[in-house]
């Protein structure tokens, strides 16, 4: 999988916190509320955003087994997560105890390559599979083994923040319509995982679960970025524009004065997408 810093990580987490959709969550709370403790899986969990994200809403005990290739990303979670925590109980070279929002959660951190699939990650005991920001990295052929494994189990699965290929810049600039399209062409190059599903991730993963008999719930996750989170914004413009530039599709010229532009945008959209899938009743 292509890699990201920790600072795009940290920039993107609050506007992320902000557009996860709650009615989903909360859904996703219900869903797993009977199992307790709670062991939960987090792939491609980055700097564990998705932990904070997720783990005050769920219950008083809980196991997060993080899972990311890169080494590097999993010692910033650990940091971060101990700054997050209102208190560490206990510490050592496998994993965490945290005190947070009045629970105890476990914490270990797995370096795994997602490419080769998850089913050895389900070997241990899982109750809920999660992740953010990561479907539309990986490919049409893994979504469908994920699924499989997924479902083989009967585990309910929980995503956020997928991208789904939506974006709107104000003011209007006259590239707007040649960078995203260039940046959809380039968003779909093998990430690793083969050639990336992109946009069409949620409608995989959706269909992919209804087809094992899963009731699947969608709901849109957008961000909303204004002036307030500039910073955000400028590696945003930045971003894209340097993957746009790989393709070649926009002249270097038009591509810097895109840029330059955007990283003074006023308003930024960007489309997202959560999920949640649960076996049919009586099947867990």
């Amino acid at each position: 999988m292509s890699g990201f810093s920790a600072e795009w990580l940290a920039l993107r987490e609050p506007a992320d916190h902000a557009a996860r959709n709650r009615d989903l969550l909360m859904a996703a709370t219900a869903a797993v509320a009977d199992r307790q403790p709670l062991h939960v899986l987090d792939l491609g969990c980055g700097t564990g955003a998705n932990l904070r994200a997720t783990a005050p809403q769920l219950g008083p005990e809980q196991h997060w087994r993080l899972v990311d290739h890169d080494a590097l990303l999993l010692a910033k979670a650990r940091e971060e997560l101990r700054c997050w925590a209102d208190a560490t109980f206990a510490e050592d070279t496998g994993g965490l105890v945290l005190s947070a929002a009045g629970r105890r959660i476990g914490v270990s951190f797995i370096a795994h390559d997602l490419s080769g699939g998850i089913r050895p990650l389900l070997a241990a005991p899982t109750d809920l599979v999660t992740a953010a920001a990561l479907f539309d990295l990986v490919s049409a052929a893994w979504i469908e083994t994920f699924v499989q494994a997924v479902a083989a189990a009967r585990l309910p699965f929980y995503t956020a923040l997928t991208y789904d290929g939506r974006e709107a810049w104000e003011p209007p600039h006259p590239d707007d319509e040649a960078v995203h399209g260039a940046f959809l062409a380039h968003q779909q190059r093998d990430k690793g995982f083969g050639p990336a599903a992109g946009p069409r991730a949620t409608g995989l993963l959706a269909d992919g679960f209804r087809g094992a008999g899963y009731t699947v719930s969608e709901a849109a996750s957008p961000w909303r970025l204004t002036e307030r989170e500039r910073a955000l914004v400028a590696m945003l413009a930045d971003g894209t524009a340097a993957a746009v530039g790989e393709t070649g599709q926009v002249a270097a010229d038009r591509l810097a004065a895109w840029r330059a532009a955007r990283a003074q945008a006023s308003r930024c959209l960007v489309g997202h997408a959560d999920l949640l899938a649960v076996p049919t009743s009586g099947d867990q």
